[in-house]
C-alpha cells in the first residue's frame, strides 16, 4: 500500500514506520523540518518525505494517490491555554488536504474517553476524532491508555519515581484505575488495521489485560527492578503541587507534568470489544511490558523517545534556523587542538552527555543542571536516548542537537537551559584540527552579565572538554 504518515518524528509514527516498511509497504512521510528525517528511514528506497506544517498547510502538498493516511499528531507539551485549539486546527487541515486525495482510509491513535468527566487533553483527542470524520474516506480509531516502552513519556516517569524514591509521599490520583498497554501491542493494532473494511468507520479502545491503579504500576514496577518501595498516598497535594512533584522528581516538563496530573485524575479503563481477534493480537500484561522495555534499553536499541521531541524543551521553531552560528553581537570561545586519532575523537563527539557525562568538571555540569530546573528550565533530566549515536532533532541534556553528521565530522548543539540569550556549542573537524566553538548572543544587559559571570569557568571547564575529546587515557 502507499501510505501517509503524519508526525514522523514523533514517538510513536518513528516506530510504526520502521515496522511499515517491513511489511514492504511505500511510506510519504510529512515532518515538519526535513533536517529532523529520521536516520533510519532517511534513504530506505520506499521511503519519500515531504515539508508540511499542519498548522500552515500548502494546498496540493499530499499526493493524489495514496490509499491510507495515519493521524498521529498530539499537543501534550504545548501551551497549556492553547492546545486544544491547536489540536482541532490541525486535524481540519489534515482532513482537508486528504479529502482530495483517493485516500480510503484514515487510522486515528486516540485515548481511551469513557469516563464522565474527562480531561482538557482527552476531551481534545475526541474532538479531534469527531473534526476527522469525513464523507471521502473511512475513519478507524484506536484509543489507548497508558502506553509502556521504552522512551514512553509514562515509562520513564514511572521508573524516575520508582528508581529515585525509596519513599513515596504521593499525591491521592495514584489510586486512579487504568489499563496500561505495551508500546508493541499498540504498533500491532495500528500495523494490523490497515485496509480491514470491518473497521471502517468504528472506534476501539485497546489496552492490557490489567486493570492497575497507578500505585500498584508502581509497585509493580519495581518488582521488575528488584527494588523494594514503600508508598503513601495523601489527599492534600494540590494538582500544582502534584505538577511540581512530578517535575522535580522526574525528567519531565512542567507543562507535560500539568498535563498528565490533570489526566491522570480520570479513569482510563477501555471496554470490550472483538479488536484482538479481529487483528490477531493478545496483548502483554504489565511486567511483560516494563520487561520488555528493558531489554530495548540494555541493548542501547531504543528507536524513539519522548524527550527527543521538541515540545519536551524550548526550542520551537525549525532547526535550520539556527544551524548557522551567528557572528555579529556574539561573545564567543573558540578552542582547537590537533586531531591524534579521527576515529577516537569523533566516537568521544558523538558520546558526550547523558550518562558519560561531559568529561571534564562533570560537577560544575550537575549544578549549572540543578540551576536551571530550580528556574522551571529542563536542566540535565532528559539525558540522551542513544548513549553513541545522536541525530538532529534529539535532546542531550539541556542542549538540542542541530547538526549531526559523522562524515561532515560536526556537532552542533543548541541551549535550551534558561538563559538571557541563545547559546550554540559546535564541535567540527577541520583537515588535523580539531574547532570547538561555544557562541553566546546576549539579550540586553542582563545577557552580557551572565556571559562575564561564567567566564572565568571557561578556561578550565571548556579546555578540560577539548582535551578530554584528543587524549586517550
Amino acid at each position: 500500500m502507499r501510505i501517509l504518515i503524519t508526525g514522523t518524528t514523533g514517538y510513536i509514527a518513528k516506530r510504526l514506520a520502521l515496522q511499515l516498511l517491513e511489511d514492504e509497504h511505500e511510506l510519504i512521510c510529512c515532518v515538519r523540518d526535513l533536517n529532523r528525517i529520521p536516520d533510519e528511514i532517511e534513504n530506505h528506497p520506499s521511503c519519500s518525505f515531504i515539508k508540511l506544517d499542519f498548522l500552515d498547510p500548502e494546498p496540493n502538498k499530499i499526493p493524489d494517490d495514496i490509499d491510507v493516511a495515519y493521524y498521529l499528531i498530539h499537543s501534550m507539551s504545548a501551551s497549556y491555554d492553547d492546545f486544544e485549539d491547536l489540536e482541532r486546527q490541525c486535524a481540519q487541515n489534515f482532513k482537508n488536504l486528504v479529502n482530495v486525495t483517493q485516500c480510503k482510509q484514515v487510522i486515528y491513535l486516540s485515548g481511551i474517553v469513557n469516563d464522565n468527566s474527562l480531561s482538557k487533553h482527552l476531551k481534545s483527542r475526541l474532538q479531534v476524532e469527531n473534526t476527522l470524520k469525513s464523507d471521502h474516506y473511512a475513519l478507524t480509531t484506536f484509543r489507548a491508555g497508558i502506553i509502556v516502552g521504552s522512551g514512553s513519556a509514562s515509562f520513564e516517569i514511572i521508573r524516575d519515581i520508582v528508581e529515585k524514591l525509596p519513599f513515596m509521599i504521593t499525591p491521592r490520583w495514584l489510586k486512579t484505575k487504568t489499563q496500561p498497554i505495551a508500546i508493541r501491542d499498540v504498533l500491532g493494532f495500528l500495523s494490523g488495521g490497515l485496509g480491514k473494511e470491518e473497521l471502517y468507520n468504528k472506534s476501539f479502545d485497546i489496552f492490557g489485560p490489567e486493570v492497575l491503579t497507578y500505585k500498584e504500576m508502581l509497585l509493580q514496577f519495581a518488582e521488575v527492578r528488584g527494588l523494594k518501595r514503600r508508598i503513601v498516598t495523601l489527599p492534600v497535594l494540590t494538582p500544582k503541587l502534584s505538577s511540581y512533584w512530578l517535575y522535580f522528581v522526574t525528567s519531565t516538563s512542567f507543562k507535560l507534568a500539568a498535563a498528565l496530573v490533570d489526566s491522570m485524575k480520570v479513569e482510563v479503563i477501555g471496554r470490550p470489544s472483538n479488536i484482538n481477534n479481529i487483528i490477531g493480537i493478545e496483548p502483554v500484561d504489565y511486567k511483560t511490558a516494563v520487561n520488555l522495555a528493558f531489554q530495548k534499553i540494555e541493548q542501547n536499541a531504543v528507536v524513539s523517545s519522548w524527550k527527543d521531541a521538541i515540545s519536551s524543551g524550548r526550542f520551537n521553531v525549525q532547526l535550520s534556523k539556527y544551524i548557522e552560528l551567528p557572528h555579529f553581537g556574539c561573545y564567543k570561545d573558540i578552542r582547537h587542538r590537533t586531531v591524534k586519532d579521527e576515529t577516537f575523537t569523533l566516537n568521544k563527539i558523538w558520546s558526550i552527555g547523558g550518562r558519560n557525562g561531559w568529561y571534564s568538571f562533570n560537577w560544575l555540569w550537575k549544578i549549572r543542571g540543578y540551576v536551571d530546573k530550580l528556574f522551571g528550565g529542563v536542566g540535565l533530566r532528559r539525558g540522551r536516548t542513544h548513549d553513541t549515536y545522536l541525530e538532529p532533532g534529539d535532546a542531550l541534556d539541556f542542549w538540542r542537537v542541530l547538526f549531526a553528521d559523522k562524515d561532515e565530522k560536526r556537532l552542533l548543539l543548541f541551549a535550551e537551559m534558561r538563559l538571557p540569550g541563545e547559546a550554540w556549542l559546535e564541535f567540527k573537524i577541520v583537515k588535523d584540527q580539531l574547532y570547538q566553538r561555544a557562541v553566546f548572543r546576549p539579550r540586553g544587559i542582563w545577557g552580557r552579565l551572565y556571559w562575564y559571570s561564567v567566564l572565568p569557568f571557561h578556561a578550565f571547564v571548556f579546555n578540560g572538554m577539548i582535551n578530554a575529546l584528543i587524549n586517550k587515557k
